[in-house]
C-alpha cells in the first residue's frame, strides 16, 4: 500500500550487485547531535507498523508526463498479514497486470498477465523491482520499501515536511543496487517519518552526491475504521520531471480474503468480491 500510510505494505531487502567502495551521500544532520539509539529505536519501531487485518484498497493512477498528454489508470490493492511478513496483491488495469509481493526478511515479487501468461505468476528478481510498473513513476521498489530494512543508516533528527514534524533517516544499502540502465538508481535513500502517525511522509531516492533522483510524497492521510491509511501520493521523477499521483478512491478494511490469493501458483484464481457494506468511498 504505497501503501497504509503507504506503510501498509512492508519490506525487504533489494537486488544488489558488489561493490567494494561504493560512492555514497553523506548525512545532512538537522541538530548538532542527534541521539542515534532514540533514531534507531524509531527506525524499528515503524519497522512494524501496517493496516490491521486484511484490506482491499481502490485507486486511481493518474501519469503526468513533462511532454506528452496525461492518461489514467485503474487498480486495486489487496493485502494480508502473512506468517513472514505482509502479503500483497496489486492489479493495474493497462490491460490488468497483477503483482503478488511477499513481504518480510525474504520478500518476493511476481507477475501475472491474463491475457499473456499461464495460470502461475512470474517471479520478478529483485534487480527488476526498479523497473517502472506499466509506465509509471511507481514500482516494486516503492511498494516493497526495501530500504525500511536497511541496517546502515544515519539518524539526520526531526525536519519540517509539508508544515509537519517528521523523523530523519538516510538509509544506504548493503551494496550498490542494481536497476534498468535508463532509470535513476539511488545510492541511499532518504526517509521522513510522521512523529505522530508513524507514517511515512516522504521518501527521496538520491545519487552518490545526494542530489534527489526521485521523491515519494504523501501528499494527506484518511482515516477508516480507526486506522490512518494514505489517501494519495506523488511519484515524481526527478530526471525526466515526469510524476505519477496514487489516489485511493475506496478501502474495505476487516476482510477475510483466501489465501490462495497471495500465492503465485494460484494466480489465476477468481479474485475475491468485496462487501458493498464494507467499502467506504474515499
Amino acid at each position: 500500500m504505497f501503501l497504509l500510510a503507504f506503510a501498509l505494505l512492508l519490506v525487504a531487502p533489494a537486488a544488489l550487485r558488489a561493490d567494494p567502495t561504493p560512492a555514497r551521500p553523506a548525512p545532512k544532520f538537522l541538530s548538532a547531535a542527534p541521539d542515534q539509539a532514540e533514531g534507531g529505536r524509531v527506525l524499528e519501531g515503524f519497522r512494524n507498523v501496517g493496516v490491521q487485518g486484511d484490506y482491499w484498497l481502490q485507486f486511481d493512477l493518474r501519469v503526468m508526463p513533462r511532454q506528452g498528454p496525461e492518461r489514467e489508470l485503474r487498480g486495486q490493492m489487496f493485502g494480508a498479514p502473512g506468517t513472514r511478513g505482509p502479503l500483497t496483491r496489486l492489479i493495474v488495469d493497462a490491460p490488468a497486470t497483477h503483482f503478488i509481493l511477499h513481504g518480510g526478511a525474504d520478500a518476493q515479487a511476481w507477475r501475472w498477465e491474463p491475457s499473456a501468461t499461464g495460470p502461475t505468476a512470474v517471479s520478478v528478481p529483485e534487480q527488476d523491482w526498479l523497473a517502472p510498473i506499466v509506465d509509471t513513476d511507481l514500482t516494486l521498489f516503492d511498494l516493497q520499501m526495501p530500504f525500511l530494512r536497511w541496517t546502515d543508516f544515519v539518524y539526520e533528527g526531526v525536519a519540517n515536511v509539508r508544515g509537519r514534524p517528521a523523523h530523519a533517516f538516510l538509509l544506504y544499502p548493503p551494496q550498490p543496487l542494481a536497476g534498468p540502465p535508463d532509470r535513476p538508481v539511488p545510492a541511499a535513500v532518504r526517509v521522513f517519518l510522521d512523529t505522530q502517525f508513524s507514517a511515512l511522509t516522504q521518501a527521496e531516492w538520491l545519487d552518490a552526491q545526494g542530489k534527489p533522483l526521485k521523491s515519494v510524497t504523501v501528499l494527506d492521510l484518511k482515516k477508516v475504521r480507526d486506522q490512518w491509511i494514505v489517501k494519495s501520493i506523488d511519484l515524481r521523477n526527478h530526471t525526466t520531471r515526469a510524476k505519477t499521483r496514487f489516489a485511493l478512491t475506496a478501502a474495505a478494511l476487516d476482510l477475510q480474503l483466501p489465501g490462495a490469493l497471495f500465492q503465485p501458483e494460484q494466480a489465476a484464481e477468481s479474485l475475491p468480491t468485496v462487501p458493498a457494506a464494507q467499502i467506504e468511498r474515499l
